[in-house]
């Protein structure tokens, strides 16, 4: 099996090289970069450590093997699908791990298999800083059992979820939301708590309330806490709005948590449970599918 990367920054170079280590030895790549008097010899010097060929041309790259896994800026996606289908031949995998949107992996996948070839939508779920080509990745698409049955043997860590592309980015992103959320919710409250000299007291009362029950447990309580009671919270949010305004925190967090109670509250939640608050998360989710 021959693999081609058209993109060869950290994400090419962590899993090519992690390829190669792992006893994967034809692999090819092609980086826009590389003619770059800044960033040429970055490229070249990872090529040259991770022992892949650098070839001129997208074209080159996919005339040499069965895999291509594009790893270019997510904002690049499409426009390197559109290039790369000029090329791909009927059998071959095409394979896009870029951060792109949902709309945007569809349409590279409908690019790629109107030329014959398949399509694989891959979500990287870890840090491939630590974990590199053994990172967990999410796949979609009709090329996914194959790239699961060719890449598994060298140590990658791969889990189809469905056969329709941009499932997998969906789920990555959406995850998003909680992940990167949490770091900006972190750090509005830790600048506020410092600067108020309050910050063990407050992490102590954070830490005891988010691990005093399974997370489960602690999620249904704060979605169906608030649908009821969201009218009371975004009081309690408003002061908190005027406290940081007060210390000169830029509140981000906190008047984004406001207009969401808000929305919670423009859903009539609480007259819908005649003021009790629900079991679960889902039972306040009923009309969120559409």
């Amino acid at each position: 099996m021959k693999l081609g990367f058209i993109g060869f920054g950290e994400v090419g170079f962590e899993l090519g090289k992690g390829l190669r280590q792992s006893g994967l030895t034809d692999i090819f790549a092609f980086d826009p970069m590389l003619g770059d008097e800044r960033f040429g010899e970055l490229v070249r010097s990872r090529a040259e450590e991770a022992g892949v060929t650098l070839l001129a041309s997208p074209a080159a790259v996919i005339r040499q093997v069965d895999l291509i896994i594009a790893a270019v800026p997510g904002s690049q996606a499409v426009s390197a699908a559109q290039t790369a289908a000029r090329s791909l031949v009927q059998g071959q995998i095409y394979a896009d791990v870029s951060t792109s949107t949902a709309a945007g992996k569809k349409k590279a996948a409908q690019l790629v298999e109107q030329a014959g070839a398949r399509f694989v939508d891959g979500a990287m779920m870890g840090g491939l800083s630590m974990q590199h080509h053994k990172v967990p990745t999410l796949l979609s698409g009709s090329g996914s059992d194959e790239l699961i049955r060719l890449l598994t043997p060298f140590g990658m860590v791969l889990t189809k979820v469905s056969d329709t592309p941009g499932d997998a980015i969906a789920i990555k992103l959406v995850r998003s939301i909680a992940m990167k959320g949490l770091a900006a919710l972190a750090t509005e409250t830790l600048e506020a708590a410092v600067k108020l000299g309050v910050s063990d007291e407050v992490l102590h009362s954070v830490a005891d309330t988010l691990t005093a029950a399974p997370f489960k447990d602690t999620l249904d309580w704060l979605v169906t806490a608030s649908a009821v009671h969201a009218t009371r919270q975004v009081h309690e949010m408003n002061d908190v709005l005027a406290m940081l305004t007060e210390i000169g925190v830029a509140p981000a967090m906190t008047r984004g948590t406001i207009q969401r109670l808000q929305w919670l509250e423009s859903q009539n939640f609480k007259d819908r449970f005649q003021g009790k608050k629900p079991k679960e998360w889902q039972d306040v989710a009923t009309d969120w599918r559409s």
